[in-house]
């Protein structure tokens, strides 16, 4: 589990650093216009390694604690001793790669700024789900477990048509392509996986 706790506390760390260093918060932010303007492509990156404020980095955190846990144990079986090296380039693919829907959307707006791991921890999340798939997620007030599957439908329908309301400042977008980027890149590397989601999730019952 080394791997997992690694990346809670470089981003922690960066994260806390950005917070104390105003110059580099905003050079570290995902900025599209900046990235088109000024071919500033490391904020792709770089906006994934620092949060708002105490309870975006802590919620962020906690969900990478949890199922960052289960795919490094995966990949590692599936893996092997390279698991470790393929879980931190996934973390940062989806990362980068869940921000590229924002850019195209946003690179003509000057003043729009993104930032945080979600779409990177979405990945993780997602690839948790395709693993195990009836494992029971717990969310906070809700007095019983969700099946992971049935999580994931609802987070993804809420976050695209959150990504189309755009009402709460919050970048749904890297949420829902960060969620779709985990679920393909674990078929990638696990074809098995798809099958035994398909097969769990038949022989699923409430009761």
């Amino acid at each position: 589990m080394q791997i997992t706790y690694f990346l809670i506390a470089i981003i922690v760390i960066t994260s806390f650093y950005a917070w104390n260093k105003p110059n580099v918060f905003q050079k570290w932010l995902l900025n599209p216009y900046l990235i088109n303007k000024r071919r500033e492509y490391h904020r792709f990156l770089t906006s994934g390694l620092i949060h708002s404020n105490y309870g975006h980095l802590f919620l962020n955190m906690l969900a990478l604690f949890f199922f960052g846990r289960n795919v490094e144990m995966v990949f590692g079986y599936i893996l092997g001793p390279s698991g470790k090296i393929i879980l931190i380039i996934f973390f940062l693919l989806g990362i980068v790669v869940s921000d590229i829907p924002t850019y195209l959307k946003y690179k003509n707006l000057p003043h729009y700024n993104s930032l945080g791991a979600s779409g990177g921890v979405s990945a993780l999340v997602f690839s948790s789900i395709m693993f195990f798939p009836l494992q029971k997620i717990y969310i906070l007030f809700i007095p019983f477990g969700i099946p992971g599957f049935i999580i994931g439908i609802l987070y993804l329908a809420y976050s695209y048509y959150q990504s189309k309301n755009m009402s709460d400042g919050i970048n749904h977008d890297a949420h829902f392509y960060g969620a779709i980027f985990g679920v393909v890149f674990t078929i990638i590397i696990s074809p098995g996986s798809l099958a035994n989601f398909i097969k769990e999730i038949a022989n699923f019952s409430l009761l």
